[in-house]
């Protein structure tokens, strides 16, 4: 594997290619509950100030009415897509009076579920669409699951760069068809390796009680109101807290684009007898959008996706298969708690040198019994990565989890100097060279770091949070917003008002119709 990747960026190097790297996008989506000063979830509305969530681009929320969501416009450098989402901290903070953007992945203390408010978009067709796909998500996993906040890396290439590759792999295809084999072939070999970022990056060792409801679990009480497993990584990415057993039928491993939206259509155009128990629409409300295993595309959990922009009313699944991948998506990035927005731009250039090392290995396909594999390796780095002398199954057979972590760093080492050349840095190297510490000392990683500030602090999981919470709170208010973005925040708020107006006082169909003519589309 590491002598393709060496060969691979050899030939970029010598042929002056690699400098098209340069023009590599980034985006960050980044959630954060909004809580009181006490760690209660806020019942209250989705700031006017802050514009539609409908129609704002940047602000919006997610599954709960109290789940902001933070979305940067694509910048070249990663540094420049840290500091907009900050300012998007900055902006929102002016609007949310006492409350509090939550500084890490699992909720506050949330006495009762039923309290959890389901997202609202206004009265429009599509607000109402995207109302009712999350009333099916809470009739289908439950309102916890809707409280839980992560980050997602957006990450794509240039068209020339995509060139230069096809040239240097002599490809003769088209361009499309390369460019989203090659993002397939990313996203295999990320599913491979992507265990080792749950062990750097994961911060969700504990939680909440509340979270589980009473609900059976092998979690072990930490002290009051905290449950925790005493190795875990990242809690979020467990099975906790929902059902997945509908969409386990899928068996979906990414080989090709093909398989991969022929495998999604189908779910979302199979009905799933669970699903059909619960009805669509019951006494003249809906529950949920359709009976099958998934309403909509967005339904699929998963810790990678293939990501197309869409057009106005395209679904994101006609467009990948028209026109191909664009970008990826990377969704298993929880949000740290020591950092003001939950990632910095160190783990940014080391999920970039990851990133480009998954696309220039192995092109090997993923097997059935490889997938099986991938998924018990992710579950045993979820809930003991930290475990002394834990192993994992690889391709090599058993290995210790810190050699096999030292194996992969040590080819991300090979395009981290190609980066660092680049852009004339030891950045890359040194981003490297803090993972590295985390392997050779697991007292370093953020899972154990939150664990031990807990233990240390003897406040419970939502006292601690509120703690830095508020500490982010200072640091990000701390400065100003630089008039020119305030001006912009400002105008993309009023834009977003008038937008939802006009799309609601041009509604000219009853949502059963419009409904049933979006699932038939």
């Amino acid at each position: 594997m590491a002598s393709v990747l060496k060969q691979q960026l050899n030939q970029l190097v010598s042929s002056g290619n690699h400098q098209l790297l340069k023009g590599a996008l980034h985006g960050i989506e980044k959630e954060g509950l909004r809580v009181s000063p006490r760690g209660e979830l806020a019942q209250t509305d989705h700031p006017i100030g802050l514009g539609s969530a409908l129609t704002n681009g940047h602000i919006t929320t997610d599954y709960s009415e109290s789940l902001l969501e933070f979305i940067t416009p694509v910048f070249e450098r990663p540094e420049d897509a840290l500091s907009y989402l900050t300012d998007l901290h900055r902006f929102s903070y002016q609007h949310l009076g006492e409350e509090l953007v939550w500084g890490g992945s699992m909720p506050c203390h949330i006495h009762d579920a039923a309290s959890i408010p389901i997202a609202r978009y206004g009265s429009s067709n599509v607000g109402q669409l995207k109302h009712i796909y999350r009333v099916g998500l809470e009739h289908r996993y439950g309102k916890m699951m809707q409280t839980i906040a992560g980050i997602h890396y957006n990450f794509s290439l240039p068209d020339d760069f995509w060139a230069a590759l096809q040239a240097q792999q002599g490809d003769t295809g088209s361009l499309q068809a390369f460019r989203s084999a090659s993002y397939f072939r990313l996203i295999r070999n990320f599913r491979r390796h992507s265990w080792l970022l749950l062990y750097l990056f994961g911060a969700s060792p504990a939680l909440c009680d509340s979270f589980l409801e009473g609900k059976p679990h092998n979690l072990e009480h930490l002290h009051d109101h905290t449950l925790y497993l005493p190795y875990a990584t990242s809690l979020r990415m467990s099975d906790l807290g929902y059902s997945n057993k509908a969409q386990s039928t899928l068996n979906i491993c990414f080989n090709h684009l093909n398989t991969y939206t022929h495998s999604l259509h189908r779910a979302i155009h199979t009905s799933y007898p669970a699903y059909e128990k619960l009805g669509v629409k019951v006494y003249g409300q809906y529950r949920q959008l359709n009976t099958n295993i998934l309403q909509i595309e967005n339904e699929y959990y998963s810790d990678i996706r293939p990501k197309r922009v869409t057009k106005s009313g395209e679904k994101p699944l006609h467009a990948l298969q028209q026109r191909g991948v664009e970008y990826i998506e990377v969704r298993n990035t929880d949000i740290n708690p020591f950092m003001p927005i939950g990632i910095d731009a160190e783990q940014a250039r080391f999920l970039d040198a990851f990133l480009i090392s998954c696309l220039l290995v192995s092109d090997e396909e993923i097997s059935d019994q490889e997938c099986e594999l991938i998924s018990d390796n992710m579950e045993k780095v979820i809930t003991r990565g930290r475990e002394p002398g834990i192993t994992l199954e690889t391709a090599s057979g058993e290995m210790l989890l810190r050699d096999a972590g030292n194996e992969v760093l040590s080819w991300i080492t090979e395009t981290a100097e190609v980066l660092d050349l680049l852009h004339g840095t030891q950045d890359y190297k040194k981003a490297i060279g803090s993972q590295q510490s985390k392997l050779d000392d697991v007292s370093k990683t953020p899972s154990a770091q939150v664990l031990k500030a807990l233990m240390d602090t003897g406040l419970n999981h939502t006292q601690w949070l509120v703690q830095k919470s508020m500490e982010h709170r200072q640091s990000i208010t701390a400065s100003e917003l630089a008039p020119q973005a305030q001006i912009a925040f400002s105008q993309q708020v009023e834009d977003s008002l008038a937008a939802q107006a006009a799309i609601e006082a041009n509604d000219n169909l009853d949502f059963d119709h419009y409904l049933q003519n979006y699932l038939e589309s």
